[in-house]
């Protein structure tokens, strides 16, 4: 299929707590498209469904598919667990024209838009550091050590992004239907 008629990868990247994976599900409610499911070496929660949250592998079965080149990009994340988006899927949905979005991070992001350069980035940022480590703690996952890394990390990804080209757009979520509508927006203006 020539690359006009091809649907459309949207990246979306953002530290823990920004609201990320709410803009993500509601952009693909409301704009109709698919939600990349990622490949993870990390534990289920109680809440997660595997095929449909994540794709939970084993690290033998993840170091297999690096080995077999069937990710469209991977990483490790907090040095720990393995997180990868699988290169068929998103080729399947973009030859079938349709919208693919991925919540990645920002390494991620990086080789994807190396990989894809017409892929579509958008960055979500909290409206302040302060309100960020308000909403880490506010979930209540996470002991206070965990949290002060995650915005540590927070912090980190959010310079990066700001300075590295790696993204198209940024998106304050200080309103949270507001930045689902500027994400939806930008998507619009894409397609």
């Amino acid at each position: 299929m020539s690359d006009a008629r091809r649907g459309l990868l949207l990246a979306v990247s953002g530290p823990s707590g920004v609201g990320k994976t709410t803009i993500v599900h509601e952009v693909i409610r409301r704009m109709g498209g698919e939600f990349s499911v990622s490949a993870t070496t990390r534990a289920r929660t109680e809440r997660e469904r595997d095929g449909v949250d994540y794709h939970f592998v084993d690290q033998e079965t993840f170091q297999g598919w690096i080995d077999a080149g069937r990710f469209l990009e991977y990483a490790q994340v907090f040095g720990r667990s393995w997180y990868g988006t699988l290169q068929s899927q998103v080729e399947h949905a973009l030859d079938e024209g349709k919208l693919i979005v991925l919540d990645i991070d920002v390494q991620g992001a990086k080789n994807v838009k190396l990989k894809i350069p017409r892929a579509f980035t958008v960055f979500v940022l909290p409206p302040d550091e302060e309100t960020l480590l308000k909403r880490l703690r506010g979930r209540g996952r996470e002991d206070d050590a965990a949290i002060e890394r995650r915005f540590a990390e927070a912090q980190t990804e959010i310079a990066f992004a700001k300075t590295s080209g790696v993204y198209d757009a940024f998106v304050v979520n200080d309103d949270l239907e507001l930045a689902i509508d500027q994400v939806c927006d930008l998507v619009r203006a894409r397609v």
